[in-house]
């Protein structure tokens, strides 16, 4: 007899990228966090020349979400300590690049489309990231109204402690 589970695992999703997030992030750690809040860089998304048309009507949207593989996550743990937090914490409740599929999501302010490079204002991934794929951010269907941020509540209040006028100060 089959299980779920089995059943499950067997569809497995080819994806293959279509292009690479640029970005001043060489290695993982150090402050990509504190960086990315202050703006301190420059980002380029570059679709493969085959997916440029893709682009067209995209300049009209300020906000993509824009779908990556986090390319040098090795393995998972179900627990771990996420950023802005001391406690262990499950996966699925963290923005931890160790994941069972290691797929991130973000969404990032347009600069500026040229050609089939699009340049955005502030992400926190490494340099040669593999895009898999780009949305728009639409408010009115993405950005419904929250109530509720679990554990990471005391992570922005002792952010706000930490800061001085939006720029953040060294630990």
């Amino acid at each position: 007899m089959t299980t779920r589970s089995a059943v499950v695992r067997k569809k497995i999703l080819r994806i293959k990228p279509i292009g690479i997030i640029r970005s001043p992030f060489k290695k993982a750690g150090g402050h990509a966090h504190t960086d990315n809040i202050l703006n301190k860089g420059k980002w380029t998304v570059e679709l493969l020349p085959e997916f440029k048309e893709g682009l067209q009507d995209l300049e009209g949207f300020s906000h993509i979400m824009l779908i990556y593989q986090f390319h040098k996550s090795k393995g998972y743990r179900l627990l771990c300590r996420p950023f802005l937090d001391e406690t262990q914490r499950g996966v699925f409740a963290t923005r931890a690049p160790a994941r069972p599929n290691p797929i991130g999501i973000s969404i990032v302010q347009v600069k500026r489309i040229r050609g089939n490079k699009i340049e955005v204002a502030s992400l926190d991934v490494l340099d040669g990231t593999p895009l898999l794929d780009i949305k728009p951010y639409i408010p009115r269907f993405d950005a419904p109204l929250t109530k509720r941020v679990g554990w990471f509540w005391k992570g922005i209040e002792k952010e706000k402690a930490q800061t001085n006028g939006g720029r953040s100060i060294c630990r």
